[in-house]
């Protein structure tokens, strides 16, 4: 079986000087991998190469065993699509939908709309109760919670997360990356979290930039 992902000495820099170079690691079905830094290190744009939402200055990206530079553009946006699944810091929910509108969005997307798999991710998260909710009516750690299912719900192969819970409190943040891990090794799904809070991924293996 080919890991999930596999980075090959990848390197990337801005005009005042590099980001990162030499990268190389692989994630397998259910691992996780915390990327660590302060702010400015490189943690979004090495989660954005990841994607393939940057283009790659050196090295190589691959899904599956496939180099995503060798897709056409529109075949890259439509493997994404279900390739991937992406956590941000602001959870990026439609106002006008409810939490289970919000988690089916992507299903209108990849052409799989499954009412009863959106539930029971909010039930896994603890919101079936507010699955009707608009997310005004929501806690930050529910809308994070309800973000989170959203990005699981075309069971995607990767899950990328761009520091998801720094707007939490501590209690929160632990509960949503255990969560996070969970639902990740019951579908399958490779993790990588981006944090600059080393304490809430200890024990994890760790990158650090």
């Amino acid at each position: 079986m080919r890991p999930v992902l596999e980075v090959q000495n990848l390197g990337f820099a801005y005009a005042n000087g590099p980001l990162f170079q030499g990268l190389s690691f692989r994630l397998e079905p259910g691992e996780a991998l915390a990327v660590l830094g302060p702010s400015g290190s490189g943690k979004t744009t090495l989660l954005h190469l990841l994607a393939g939402l940057l283009p790659l200055q050196e090295g190589e990206v691959l899904w599956e065993g496939t180099p995503i530079w060798g897709l056409r553009e529109e075949a890259l946006a439509r493997r994404r699509l279900r390739f991937l699944g992406l956590v941000f810091q602001h959870h990026f929910l439609l106002p006008e939908l409810t939490a289970l509108e919000n988690v089916l969005a992507p299903g209108y997307l990849v052409g799989r709309v499954d009412r009863a798999w959106a539930f029971a991710l909010l039930e896994r998260l603890g919101l079936g109760a507010r699955a009707g909710f608009l997310p005004q009516r929501l806690s930050g750690g529910e809308r994070q919670r309800v973000a989170v299912a959203r990005a699981l719900y075309p069971r995607p192969r990767l899950l990328l997360a761009d520091e998801p819970t720094a707007s939490l409190d501590r209690r929160q943040a632990r509960e949503v990356l255990a969560l996070m891990r969970a639902l990740c090794q019951e579908v399958g799904a490779a993790l990588v979290l981006a944090t600059h809070d080393e304490g809430l991924v200890e024990g994890l293996p760790a990158l650090r930039l």
